[in-house]
């Protein structure tokens, strides 16, 4: 054989070897499960997760499908943190701050009491400690964590009554989610854990006399506005409540290191399009929300500087008490006293001016 036909015939080999090689290599059909602990009916807390399911079938072709399921139908809203802990799904999405009960520690992962707002806890977990000091703690839940999304500053809700001084506070029975309510009860209210589909009963049939949710976009969605009109702001609790994606360990360990950059990617993207959404969208669903009646009211300054007050002890006790908790604390107080001075002098000063802007 000569040596153009020795070429030629290692060439169609060297093809049907490549052509080859993907249907010997190609790794199974993945399906997975999603449990989230939000309704349906949120088109944007719940689509984060949608979003996130659609990237990855995208990225991998059809190849690799993750099925949503809104809480409540594969297993309770609260409930998917054990369901991802024991493999009974693959992976949740959640507000971390739910489960404060099993650790105080969770609630950091989403939004505590004067805490850092959506900007600053993204800088956080991508360049500062967060990811890295969450991946350790969630290592004892058998979870693989991914931030995944952020509804940005939260409005502080729908009350029966108007707010006029601290002692209002007092008594109070409000929906108010995760670990704020440990705030809330040191300043004399009654907090009240309730998923978001059965908040507005709750509200309408007077179980409680205030809630909050997110903001102008979802809570017209619940409707609040119809049960009580005064709504207040901001969200002391949650300056940029953050979600995430929990994954099974050994489910996200199985993927080949292809996929598993894949489900990192499709969360990223998840969580800036979910935050992206929420700033899009409230503006106009607040003006309809006031031309529909509600009474847009600011906290007054003794509410909050309470509120203040008793989140800082409260920290300083888990301090004290939750070794867990003092070492992320710890690196996330450190970084929130740098973050605040950067944007008092950048953002904080343009956005006031712009606000005062005759536009």
């Amino acid at each position: 054989m000569d040596r153009r036909s020795i070429i030629k015939h290692a060439g169609i080999a060297g093809v049907l070897a490549a052509g080859a090689a993907p249907a010997v290599h190609a790794q199974a059909a993945i399906r997975w499960r999603l449990a989230s602990s939000f309704p349906k009916a949120l088109d944007t807390i719940y689509g984060a997760a949608e979003v996130f399911a659609q990237k990855v079938s995208d990225m991998t072709g059809g190849k690799f499908s993750i099925s949503v399921h809104p809480g409540g139908e594969l297993m309770p809203a609260f409930g998917v943190v054990d369901g991802v802990q024991q493999g009974t799904v693959e992976a949740a999405h959640t507000a971390p701050y739910y489960f404060h009960g099993k650790n105080e520690t969770f609630a950091i992962g989403t939004a505590i009491p004067f805490g850092l707002n959506s900007r600053q806890l993204t800088a956080w977990y991508y360049d500062g400690n967060g990811m890295k000091l969450f991946r350790e703690f969630y290592d004892q839940f058998n979870i693989v964590n991914f931030p995944g999304g952020n509804t940005g500053a939260q409005m502080g809700g729908w009350y029966r009554k108007e707010i006029k001084t601290a002692a209002d506070i007092k008594g109070l029975k409000m929906r108010l989610g995760g670990f704020a309510g440990r705030v809330l009860t040191r300043m004399g209210g009654v907090p009240q854990n309730i998923p978001g589909g059965e908040i507005y009963q709750a509200l309408e049939k007077g179980t409680i006399d205030a809630t909050e949710w997110v903001g102008p976009y979802d809570d017209e969605k619940l409707g609040f506005q119809k049960v009580a009109k005064n709504y207040y702001y901001p969200g002391w609790w949650e300056g940029g409540a953050q979600l995430d994606f929990y994954i099974n360990k050994a489910a996200f360990n199985a993927l080949s290191k292809e996929n598993q950059a894949i489900v990192e990617a499709a969360a990223s993207h998840a969580h800036t399009e979910m935050q992206a959404r929420y700033d899009a969208r409230n503006p106009a669903a607040l003006k309809r929300l006031v031309a529909g009646g509600a009474k847009l009211l600011a906290f007054p300054k003794p509410v909050m500087d309470l509120a203040f007050k008793e989140s800082m002890a409260l920290y300083g006790e888990l301090n004290d008490t939750n070794p867990a908790w003092k070492k992320i604390y710890t690196d996330y107080s450190t970084f929130r006293k740098d973050q605040n001075l950067w944007f008092r002098f950048t953002e904080a000063t343009f956005d006031r001016y712009m606000q005062s802007a005759k536009l």
